[in-house]
């Protein structure tokens, strides 16, 4: 309940107010869209129901045994205002990039009229469209797959890539996963993390402070564009691992093979859902032909948001099944 409040509070009163009625778990729920003059939606566990003025969840298509509740302008901006605190001048440079992170490590997707400055985006105002991506702790999800991220011979972790479509988990499996490398696991000494957060989305850092359990050793960089802060990390606080989010630019390439030159081992995630995704991407695509990464865990979404569907190994041949 108390975890419900606390979500429940960045939200607008009459859309809290329907929120607290909710026929639903609050761990549960990892989406709630909010768009003017559409019904409110929710993604509760990897299916989307729209809420009635009740608080009742229904198909919108195929039910219609309630009135939806209906988003108006007015909620879109108390909402907004809740996030932040009244404080929207603060997360200026995070609204340019089309999202907020709030306490809780809850990110909100925004949407609306893009005031530019020829390629770059100066603000979002007025803001029309919002997406909260609430954020789950799954201590010990990594538990059963963490003994083929280990090599028995060297002692050292294998260079570890992630594969998931969104909302398939890959962000709570990486915390988990640096949780526990930076802790150590039985007789196996923990290591230096250097995390970058660029999204605020692993470490759920508020003032710098992560809110989420990320281990005793990891070092943050939060808010940190990726390229940029593996480097700084690397300078700054000699991780023995570096563990980051969503890589896929070429400037991303570019720092893990900064890392990996630097004997750092590589904890990183990309968007994919397959091995063949791998293969089109060109500069993963590298990766994989070269033997960079050691481990590919593969997610979907087939019993649930952190399905194993593969482990696969520097080669890209399959060691285990989910």
């Amino acid at each position: 309940m108390e975890r419900k409040d606390r979500l429940f509070q960045i939200f607008s009163k009459n859309i809290r107010g329907v929120l607290e009625r909710m026929d639903a778990d609050a761990d549960g729920v990892e989406e709630i869209r909010m768009r003017i003059g559409a019904p409110l939606f929710v993604i509760y566990k990897g299916k989307e129901y729209a809420i009635g003025t009740d608080g009742m969840l229904f198909c919108y298509e195929k039910e219609r045994k309630t009135a939806p509740f209906t988003v108006r302008k007015e909620d879109i901006e108390e909402t907004l205002q809740c996030a932040v605190r009244s404080s929207l001048y603060a997360y200026a440079e995070e609204l340019k990039q089309g999202f907020i992170t709030v306490p809780g490590g809850h990110r909100i997707g925004i949407a609306g009229r893009a005031v530019a400055d020829g390629q770059t985006v100066r603000t979002i105002q007025p803001v029309t469209f919002l997406n909260v991506r609430v954020s789950h702790e799954r201590k010990g999800c990594a538990d059963r797959i963490l003994p083929f991220l280990y090599n028995n011979e060297t002692g050292e972790w294998f260079h570890t890539l992630i594969l998931s479509p969104p909302r398939c988990g890959k962000t709570t499996l990486l915390r988990d996963i640096v949780r526990q490398v930076s802790d150590g696991i039985g007789d196996r000494q923990g290591r230096n993390v250097g995390l970058v957060d660029e999204r605020s989305e692993i470490g759920a850092c508020f003032q710098g402070i992560p809110q989420n359990d990320i281990g005793i050793r990891t070092d943050v960089l939060d808010g940190c564009p990726k390229a940029v802060g593996m480097m700084m990390l690397i300078r700054s606080m000699a991780p023995e691992v570096v563990a980051v989010d969503e890589i896929g630019s070429r400037e991303d390439l570019e720092a893990v093979r900064c890392a990996l030159n630097c004997g750092c081992r590589i904890l990183a995630t990309v968007h994919g859902s397959s091995m063949e995704d791998i293969r089109k991407k060109p500069g993963i695509q590298a990766f994989l032909e070269e033997g960079v990464f050691e481990r590919y865990l593969v997610l979907g979404n087939g019993n649930g948001p952190g399905t194993l569907t593969g482990i696969f190994n520097g080669r890209g041949r399959r060691i285990a099944c989910g």
